[in-house]
């Protein structure tokens, strides 16, 4: 038989556990993460002064490295284009948009019939849009990409599933899409900006959709809104 092999000798090294149980982020790491935040938190607020004092017509990637005292390809990295910058601008209104109608309180969130929170949801959407028109407008994609950003989606998706529990006997996918025509910035804009229409008669026009969509009564104008009824108006004004 050959001789047994002498023990091993014992190693005089740490065995540096820390070093092998680490499993989450370095503390270098989490440095350059914190780093990368802050530096697309100073770029948004460049950005949002510049739409604030100029408009975003004037926002270009530029004139954010500029006004961000950084190069233009950081600008770039962090957004990837023009759109992308614009797009991260409304991520925040975006993001208190949907918080509201998901999980916010009735009739906009859950716990209102269907019909009220699709209402609700078109009234806030039109407001919004009012609010930030221009941002909106210089955020809107080509048309193969406008249709399938995610915020997009998900309002469609919203709306399909209000739809869905009044008629669900519709094609509620195509009716959904319908409703969301009506809201489109681009509308919002040619009917504020160049037919002259105050936000209320949107509002009623929008409130007159759903329920003929829906197949359920209208309420009465001046419960919503001191302006005639859209249906009403149009008949007596020209075509704009």
């Amino acid at each position: 038989m050959s001789a047994s092999l002498p023990p091993l000798p014992e190693s005089r090294e740490p065995l540096g556990a820390s070093e092998l149980l680490e499993l989450g982020p370095s503390v270098e790491e989490q440095c350059l993460r914190a780093d990368a935040a802050r530096n697309r938190a100073r770029l948004l607020e460049a950005a949002g002064r510049l739409v604030a004092e100029h408009g975003a017509a004037a926002l270009t990637m530029e004139a954010v490295a500029t006004a961000a005292s950084v190069g233009k390809g950081t600008v770039f990295r962090r957004f990837g284009d023009r759109v992308g910058l614009l797009t991260a601008l409304l991520d925040h209104s975006e993001k208190k948009f949907q918080a509201a109608f998901l999980g916010g309180p009735p009739p906009l969130g859950p716990g209102a019939p269907p019909v009220e929170r699709m209402r609700a949801f078109g009234c806030a959407s039109l407001r919004r849009s009012v609010e930030e028109l221009d941002l909106q407008l210089a955020a809107e994609g080509t048309p193969d990409r406008r249709h399938s950003a995610a915020p997009r989606q998900l309002l469609h998706q919203h709306l399909v599933m209000l739809v869905r529990q009044v008629v669900p006997d519709a094609d509620c996918a195509l009716l959904a899409q319908t409703l969301m025509s009506y809201l489109d910035p681009a509308v919002v804009h040619h009917l504020t900006k160049r037919c002259g229409m105050p936000l209320e008669r949107l509002e009623a026009g929008w409130v007159d959709l759903v329920a003929r969509i829906t197949r359920t009564e209208c309420p009465p104008a001046g419960a919503l809104t001191e302006q005639p009824h859209a249906a009403e108006r149009s008949c007596t004004e020209p075509p704009c």
